[in-house]
């Protein structure tokens, strides 16, 4: 069982009750950054009375994506130019993706806090357990979230691609909460949102809120977040809700229905921007993620740790996106990888599918080679040569039939 409800840096947290002091990206160590998230500035990752810090989740002696992701500061390709000088998120990757290949980043594995793009894991989880057109009824819980909410009434009831689109469109805790209700409470939600990220590789997450409301052991990284976004954009249910620009939400008793945009600046001003998510807590501080299509090639960026300055972080995000663009065009050898744990969906496989997120992640491609030893492409051959051995069978059959009676009918006057 994940022990996803316990901080894992409280120890220069101040006292209960100090004010929250924005401040900007600070540089740790290479190797501290590996381990745990800077400190917070506020309270919200003290663990409750009774409860101890969890331990940091522990550091692959690999780095996943490739070796290249094990290194600090700027990962770029050799002669490439470097990333425009207003992009001040403290790590970032840039990825293809339908390939899955990282084009470029910075810091991929350095752990940060999400912020409320921990809510695209919790979308998965939805997506992967929830039939979309479910009913749910909200309870006054979910109606009384610290916000950024949506506007849930307790008793009025949506349906479950009604929620998703509230969490992923206007970043909704009331509208996450429901869905963590809906598939356990929020303590087992968190559990089965740190399995998945578990399965599909994503080895530096850990959610401690389904909304991603800064609480004790958050943590994931930019190269994380890549790898969840590059799985989420094959669910169509997610895909369809991050490119909504506008929706009528339903009302409930004396609520009218209204209107529901998109929180995502760019989903109305870069063109070909297919959707992404905003995401800001104190400590988090601001993050991003979004993707975008230009002649025919999809590329994404994952930002963490950054600040509304010299422009707004998602301004800087399409900066990123167009120097990424620039990269592209010159066939740079990729950096990295976006990789799945061995068993899952390897990229540029089906692009409607990913990997099972019920599946034992223990279960190797080896063992289901072994389950398996054909594949199904081995297994129509194999029917289609028995289909011919048997046809051969009938046919060769039916001639030798054919003769003997043939034998029998010349032999028969000389017997009489």
């Amino acid at each position: 069982m994940v022990s996803a409800i316990l901080t894992a840096a409280t120890v220069l947290a101040p006292a209960a009750g100090a004010q929250a002091t924005p401040r900007a990206p600070e540089k740790q160590s290479c190797t501290s950054d590996r381990a745990v998230p800077p400190p917070p500035v506020d309270t919200s990752e003290v663990p409750k009375p009774g409860q101890k810090a969890p331990e940091p989740l522990p550091v692959p002696a690999t780095p996943v994506g490739g070796d290249r992701m094990g290194e600090c500061g700027l990962v770029l390709p050799r002669g490439a130019a470097e990333p425009p000088a207003v992009i001040n998120s403290a790590s970032w990757v840039i990825q293809d993706l339908d390939t899955g290949a990282i084009l470029a980043a910075k810091d991929p594995h350095a752990r940060q806090r999400p912020a409320s793009l921990i809510k695209v894991l919790l979308a998965l989880v939805a997506v992967n357990e929830l039939d979309p057109q479910r009913v749910i009824t909200a309870s006054a819980e979910d109606a009384a979230q610290e916000c950024t909410c949506v506007g849930l009434v307790a008793g009025g009831q949506y349906t479950v691609e009604q929620l998703l689109q509230g969490t992923l469109m206007h970043s909704g805790n009331d509208t996450a909460h429901a869905l963590a209700t809906t598939l356990g409470g929020v303590p087992a939600t968190l559990e089965k949102m740190n399995s998945a990220a578990a399965r599909i590789g994503a080895m530096d997450t850990r959610a401690a809120t389904p909304s991603g409301l800064d609480g004790p052991g958050m943590s994931s990284s930019a190269y994380d977040l890549s790898l969840i976004f590059h799985y989420a954009m094959k669910q169509p249910i997610f895909a369809k809700a991050v490119g909504t620009r506008q929706m009528q939400f339903p009302g409930w008793g004396d609520k009218p229905s209204f209107p529901l945009y998109n929180d995502n600046k760019l989903l109305t001003i870069y063109e070909g921007f297919l959707g992404g998510k905003t995401g800001f807590t104190d400590d988090a501080r601001h993050t991003y993620l979004g993707g975008a299509e230009r002649k025919g090639k999809r590329l994404a960026v994952v930002t963490m740790r950054g600040e509304q300055k010299p422009m707004r972080v998602s301004d800087q995000a399409g900066k990123l996106l167009d120097y990424g663009f620039e990269l592209a065009a010159s066939k740079p050898e990729p950096v990295g990888q976006i990789t799945y744990r061995e068993g899952g969906l390897q990229p540029g496989g089906n692009p409607q599918a990913g990997p099972d997120l019920g599946e034992d992640p223990a279960k190797s491609a080896a063992a289901m080679a072994e389950e398996d030893p054909f594949g199904t492409t081995g297994w129509i051959i194999t029917v289609v040569v028995a289909l011919i051995i048997i046809a051969g069978f009938v046919i060769g059959h039916r001639r030798k039939r054919a003769a003997l009676l043939a034998e029998q009918t010349d032999v028969l006057p000389r017997i009489r």
